[in-house]
């Protein structure tokens, strides 16, 4: 029975530890900037074109899905407001994180675990360089800053997607529409609409790297390392946003 919990136990270990070390470094030289916007170039813009379209027709599908129930309420008027709320709170920010987990967190898996069957990564070590510090931290902070920002286009999008929906099936007006979907947002929404995609952003980011940094076994580790990547990241971006939904709601 201990032996079968040991492994989890010293993963989790290693986990905190790339975790504390990534942090740290954030504050510590040399920062190789130039690593920090190329991954943003890679992860933020190399990602808008999917995430364009995922938001968009996210926002269209709700609207359509909601046209038949809001008309048989006589309240057509609020698709507007179920739009953004729903966009904003939940959908923007776990539809946008599991689309760059897909693509960036496996990226990075696949990368690392490369370089680390190649034994690069033992290389950078005997020359002197920090691999945590070259290559997880640089990734680390591009992921946090640009998943945010592709969860605000994602959303805004959406609506986008929503209004056009909504005015041709229910003759909704512009001002109508977008009268609604501002005013049923507050402070509290874009908030947590905020956090999370942050949040989901260094989850991705550590976790990809970490099964990068822990592949072993050649090519056939490399692809093991980038399923598990994807799997567990997909799985703790649901996690959070329900403990971050479950903090913004008693605030409420």
């Amino acid at each position: 029975m201990l032996d079968f919990f040991k492994g989890p136990i010293l993963a989790l270990q290693d986990f905190f530890f790339l975790t504390g070390r990534a942090l740290r470094n954030i504050f510590r030289s040399p920062h190789y900037t130039d690593d920090i916007l190329l991954q943003m170039d890679i992860i933020g813009v190399g990602s808008l074109p999917i995430v364009i379209l995922t938001g968009g027709f996210s926002g269209a599908v709700m609207a359509l899905q909601m046209s038949r129930a809001l008309a048989t309420y006589g309240a057509t008027g609020q698709v507007g407001q179920i739009v953004a709320i729903t966009l904003v709170r939940e959908l923007g920010p776990v539809l946008s994180a599991l689309l760059v987990a897909g693509r960036s967190g496996s990226g990075m898996a696949s990368e690392l675990g490369s370089m680390k069957v190649t034994e690069q990564i033992d290389a950078m070590r005997a020359l002197g360089t920090d691999p945590i510090q070259k290559l997880v931290t640089p990734r680390l902070l591009a992921t946090a800053i640009m998943l945010p920002l592709l969860t605000i286009i994602s959303d805004l999008v959406g609506l986008a997607g929503g209004f056009l929906v909504s005015s041709i099936t229910l003759n909704t007006t512009a001002s109508q529409y977008w009268n609604t979907a501002y005013r049923a947002l507050v402070w509290n929404d874009l908030a947590q609409g905020l956090l999370k995609p942050f949040v989901f952003g260094i989850v991705i980011a550590l976790v990809g790297c970490f099964y990068g940094l822990r592949t072993s076994g050649g090519t056939q580790g490399v692809g093991l390392a980038t399923t598990k990547a994807v799997v567990v990241a997909s799985v703790w971006i649901f996690v959070f946003t329900f403990f971050i939904t479950q903090i913004f709601v008693n605030q409420q």
